[in-house]
């Protein structure tokens, strides 16, 4: 049988160690919720650099037809007029 301090210790103990299992189980759910918000926001930053990459692709499209819609009007224009000698 224990002595009534060795009960206090053995109990003291007890409690120390659930405590500090739950002081774990809620640091892992921390860390959970910090890695699903990592994961909300690169899933975010990843949707995002894709809008931007094709916006860019777009803006030089656009302006390839338009540099090449410029070069015809102006040889469409130099083969109007004659060159002078």
């Amino acid at each position: 049988m224990l002595r009534p301090t060795e009960a206090k210790a053995e109990e003291a103990r007890k409690k120390a160690r659930d405590l500090f299992q739950r002081d774990r189980a809620k640091d892992a759910e921390v860390v959970k919720e910090r890695e699903r918000a990592f994961d909300a926001q690169s899933q975010k930053t990843a949707k995002l650099k894709a809008l931007r990459l094709a916006r860019d692709a777009e803006e030089e499209t656009t302006a390839a037809q338009t540099k090449a819609a410029a070069t015809a009007a102006k040889a469409a224009t130099r083969k109007k007029t004659p060159a002078p000698r």
